[in-house]
């Protein structure tokens, strides 16, 4: 939903220091508007990195524990500022919006924001735009305006619950698109920037297993949609003013294995950000004569983080991997050339190397693989290796930049990504190999790589970890079912374990939603048994497991507590069955839960999480965690 949302990296020129994320920051006129402590502020553009800032609002007046803004936006005439404000232990959110003048005021508060996007009507008001999100659904889209006219309406309510709304304004601010999906199809609707109170036009009517989203440029709606053969993204486009499907021309197509990872829209050209083959590229295409030109990323890059850019003249990203922190690259249209950030080069660079690999599954199907190591490293057989996997709603694995496992690397551990089907690394397709009554084909997937990692010298069994988070951990528990010999130590936040029982209860907020990656049990008898064949929970069985450490959160409403403390009683009581027939000498696996307070799905950077992690992994494969923990104290304060 915020894939346009600009996730800046400040790094100091050092890597020994620390590093800072930024959640949001937003260019608009002559000004910047970001969290500075805990304050919503503004500064003039060019004064942007110094201490001179204007503030517009305290967010402590909200009274909520260490908040922070999630997401910004301006109004187009600079008379209002909207922020969305979150807190770490907490999915809620809140949207507060500023009249800003001389004495900047809080002028309204919503409560569950989810999307929020401002348009000018006809009479220069400013009309703000939002969805409202309850038990995790957000079906609702209202209108509200602010000052003498104040008034704040609720206009559209998406009726099906495997749906969900949210809105996206296009680059040029033509238009507001409402965005209405669910996993595999969607339906969008064209609000007039120009005439806000105008009933909005229907793109297309939804069709199922037909995905599509709106750009807009000089009068044509440009369309990134899977429709037609092969049934992956390609770009279409059409008059806006003749917005249906019959009226869509081809205009762009991906090469097979690709994955579209975003689409920016500037006045003379498209840029789309791609990832083909477990690599990075960047497609410009001149809108004027219709050309291509394919730039191919350095291999280092496993990651994009997109940049909000108003200059027609340049398109900014970033890239990022595991272990490298984020790295600016800018595009300049009229020299037709891509130029990189200068300055301090990361030692990362010289200490380490990135491996491309790939395994072959049970069906014989290529997956591909991303391996992170030292390059002194003498003996990798003898390494400690942490694996990672996700592999679900067509998402790709996370690998963003992270502190915990840059200072892995640096104290010699092998990192492995290892990218399955049911995630979106190859496309569309590979989703949908993966999910449904596929899904065992990511949990082949999955053993293939760690097997394939052992026989070409990457670890051993003795050695060899795997983390997953969320969805992640219906393959990784299932592997601890199935192949518990391949692995010595398991981490696992927030994981979905218990698939049969969570997806015939329709009681849960998201388990409609879900019903297209998981299947149906309660009214499906094929879906139901074919559930049982891979639900972690459901395969316990007494044999010996690998040692298990578990995240959980307390009120977590997309993964209940329930569910996962029930996996873990089941879990301790086939190992304590098993080690009672294996003899005296039989050392059993250590099965550990540690439930954290708050109603967040995930916490990344929880100091507290990554400790007991880290920690954990260390004393399991008998290793002196000293190191480690010293390399992190100089990315992260403790």
């Amino acid at each position: 939903m915020d894939a346009f949302e600009k996730v800046r990296t400040k790094l100091e020129t050092q890597p020994q220091e620390e590093y800072e994320i930024i959640n949001a920051e937003v260019k608009h006129g002559g000004f910047v508007y970001y969290q500075e402590g805990c304050c919503l502020v503004r500064s003039k553009d060019e004064e942007a990195d110094s201490d001179n800032y204007e503030v517009l609002f305290n967010l402590e007046e909200l009274k909520l524990d260490q908040p922070f803004i999630d997401c910004i936006r301006v109004a187009p005439d600079e008379k209002y500022v909207a922020a969305k404000i979150r807190t770490e232990d907490s999915e809620a959110s809140t949207c507060i919006v500023v009249k800003l003048s001389d004495q900047p005021v809080m002028e309204a508060s919503f409560p569950n924001v989810s999307s929020f996007e401002w348009v000018k009507d006809e009479e220069d008001e400013d009309v703000l735009f939002y969805t409202f999100q309850r038990n995790l659904r957000c079906h609702d889209v209202y209108r509200a305006t602010f000052g003498e006219n104040k008034r704040n309406e609720r206009f559209y309510t998406e009726k099906d619950p495997s749906y969900f709304v949210f809105l996206y304004l296009t680059k040029d601010s033509r238009f507001l698109t409402i965005n209405i999906m669910n996993k595999t199809t969607s339906e969008v609707w064209l609000i007039d920037g120009l005439s806000p109170w105008d009933p909005p036009v229907l793109i297309q009517k939804r069709i199922h297993g037909v995905l599509y989203y709106v750009e807009h440029r000089d009068d044509e709606l440009y369309i990134l949609t899977n429709v037609g053969e092969p049934t992956e993204f390609k770009l279409m486009r059409t008059a806006a003013d003749t917005p249906a499907i019959m009226n869509w021309d081809l205009f762009f197509t991906m090469k097979r294995n690709t994955k579209v990872v975003d689409l920016d829209m500037f006045k003379d050209h498209c840029v789309l950000f791609l990832k083909h083959s477990n690599l990075l590229y960047v497609n410009v295409i001149g809108l004027a004569d219709d050309s291509v030109r394919s730039l191919k990323l350095p291999p280092w890059a496993c990651g994009f983080i997109m940049d909000t850019n108003s200059d027609p003249k340049n398109c900014p990203f970033q890239l990022c991997s595991p272990i490298r922190p984020p790295k600016y690259y800018t595009y300049k249209f009229a020299e037709g050339k891509l130029f990189e950030e200068t300055g301090h080069e990361d030692p990362i660079t010289k200490t380490s190397r990135v491996l491309r690999l790939e395994a072959k599954s049970k069906d014989g199907r290529s997956v591909p693989m991303t391996i992170f190591h030292k390059t002194d490293s003498e003996d990798l057989q003898k390494k400690p290796l942490l694996v990672h996997v996700y592999g679900a709603y067509g998402m790709d694995l996370k690998m963003n930049f992270r502190p915990e496992r840059r200072a892995l690397v640096d104290d010699g551990w092998i990192l492995a990504y290892c990218h399955v089907r049911g995630g979106g690394e190859l496309g569309l397709q590979w989703h949908a190999d993966g999910r449904l009554t596929k899904k065992l084909n990511g949990l082949a997937d999955l053993e293939a790589c760690i097997k394939t990692l052992h026989d070409q010298g990457f670890s051993q069994p003795s050695l060899t970890t795997l983390t997953a988070f969320s969805a992640g951990g219906v393959l990784v528990g299932a592997l601890c079912n199935s192949n518990p010999e391949l692995l010595r130590a398991v981490t696992m936040e927030a994981p979905f374990l218990d698939v049969l029982n969570t997806m015939m209860d329709t009681t849960l907020p998201l388990t409609l939603e879900e019903l297209e990656e998981w299947g149906n049990p309660s009214s499906d008898e094929k879906h139901k048994n074919y559930i049982k064949r891979y639900c972690p929970y459901q395969n316990i069985k007494p044999q010996h497991y690998p040692s298990v450490h578990i995240t959980a959160y307390e009120n977590d409403e997309r993964v209940p507590l329930k569910g996962i403390v029930n996996y873990t009683e089941k879990l301790k009581e086939a190992v304590t069955e098993h080690a009672k027939d294996s003899g005296e000498g039989y050392q059993a696996p250590n099965i550990i839960l540690d439930i954290q307070p708050g109603g967040n799905h995930v916490i990344e950077d929880s100091h507290k999480k990554i400790t007991a992690q880290i920690k954990f992994l260390y004393e399991e494969l008998g290793l002196d965690s000293t190191g480690v923990f010293e390399t992190l104290k100089k990315y992260v304060k403790f």
